[in-house]
């Protein structure tokens, strides 16, 4: 059943200046210059020491697995996946001014984030699709720290493969039916890379009381 939040997404205009990524099933775009370079790199060392970072373990295939990278959960709105319930810690100033920036990118409205800090070259995320019911097709997720590649690949067509660079305080937004239609990773590196943070903003309808 469609909500009044995936109707208020699925009409959303998709400003920015990037081209778009995805050849068919779906929309995505990268805004390389999110922010200024200055103002990165002030978020960034301050997310590094203000984020309350923890280790989780994932519930995969019945078997719980430590996450390769640490993560954290703040805003308006719970979110329980693979095992792991996500009760929202309240807003950061700084969270709030990626916020900001990630609206503007987005031209929507977020009510959550998902924190990753990917420590090294062997922290990442496996092939994945962020397409849980309670959160809208509308994503935007700001890139702070080292560069990192981060890949797409069609679901049907597994050889319809797309790859990019995230820098440093640049966005990368996805809308429509692009998780119902393309997954996405961080692949590991073997390269010497330093720590990155990736800010998932989200619009997630609240979980009913006892959820998880």
């Amino acid at each position: 059943m469609r909500t009044r939040t995936d109707e208020q997404n699925a009409r959303l205009p998709l400003p920015g200046d990037g081209r778009p990524l995805l050849p068919r099933d779906g929309e995505a775009f990268l805004v390389a210059h999110a922010m200024p370079p200055a103002a990165a790199d002030r978020l960034f060392a301050k997310l590094l020491e203000a984020v309350a970072w923890r280790a989780e373990t994932a519930l995969v295939m019945g078997r719980r697995i430590a996450l390769p990278r640490l993560t954290a959960w703040y805003g308006e709105a719970g979110y329980t996946y693979s095992g792991i319930r996500n009760a929202p810690a309240p807003w950061l100033p700084e969270l709030l001014a990626v916020k900001a920036v990630a609206e503007r990118c987005a031209g929507a409205g977020f009510n959550a984030v998902l924190c990753n800090l990917y420590r090294d070259g062997r922290d990442s995320v496996s092939w994945h699709a962020d397409d849980e019911p309670a959160m809208g097709p509308l994503i935007a997720s700001v890139s702070l720290g080292a560069v990192r590649r981060f890949q797409l690949r069609h679901r049907a067509e597994r050889g319809l493969r797309v790859a990019l660079d995230l820098p440093h305080g640049s966005c990368l937004v996805m809308a429509g039916a692009t998780q119902r239609h393309w997954l996405h990773q961080l692949p590991k590196t073997a390269r010497p890379v330093g720590p990155r943070i990736n800010l998932t903003f989200r619009l997630c309808r609240p979980e009913a009381p006892g959820a998880g």
